[in-house]
């Protein structure tokens, strides 16, 4: 059974455009590899022959994975998400107690975060922390260096 993700139209438009890819060009690449290592003679001592079915079935297994997640993608219904709570594709803006720190992030499935642009995963250890906290709330969240306090002052969308 395939696990549930919810993304963006757009980061599922993203995923099916990379699985596409994947199949169209670079499936194709990796066949024309592997015949070109096997033109150049006995298999049994060829490194390249070996090489290029090692990255075709590094390939192969990315199209599964990827299969695998657009098989249990759901586009979330913004319109229908409670916004007086933390939920995925929540804008949430926290202080840290210890350092005065303030940021905000929004909360993305794992195939769209981008700590860069302020997307994190629901699945990472702050986004677990902060779904289904409210505005107020003190989200205490477990990392390697001990708990981390953060004081839910916004949410939105």
């Amino acid at each position: 059974m395939s696990n549930v993700s919810y993304y963006t139209p757009e980061g599922l438009k993203k995923l099916r455009d990379e699985l596409r890819h994947l199949k169209d060009v670079e499936r194709v690449k990796a066949s024309d590899a592997i015949a070109e290592a096997r033109d150049k003679g006995d298999l049994s001592e060829n490194a390249e022959y070996d090489a290029a079915k090692e990255a075709q079935g590094m390939l192969e297994m990315r199209i599964s994975k990827l299969e695998e997640a657009l098989a249990g993608a759901r586009i979330i219904d913004e319109s229908k998400l409670d916004t007086s709570k933390v939920l995925v594709l929540s804008k949430v803006k926290i202080k840290n107690q210890t350092n005065g720190a303030e940021m905000l992030y929004t909360l993305v499935a794992d195939g769209e975060a981008d700590l860069a642009s302020g997307k994190i995963s629901v699945n990472s250890p702050i986004g677990k922390g902060l779904l289904g906290k409210s505005v107020g709330d003190v989200a205490e969240i477990s990392v390697p260096s001990g708990v981390m306090k953060f004081d839910i002052i916004e949410i939105s969308r």
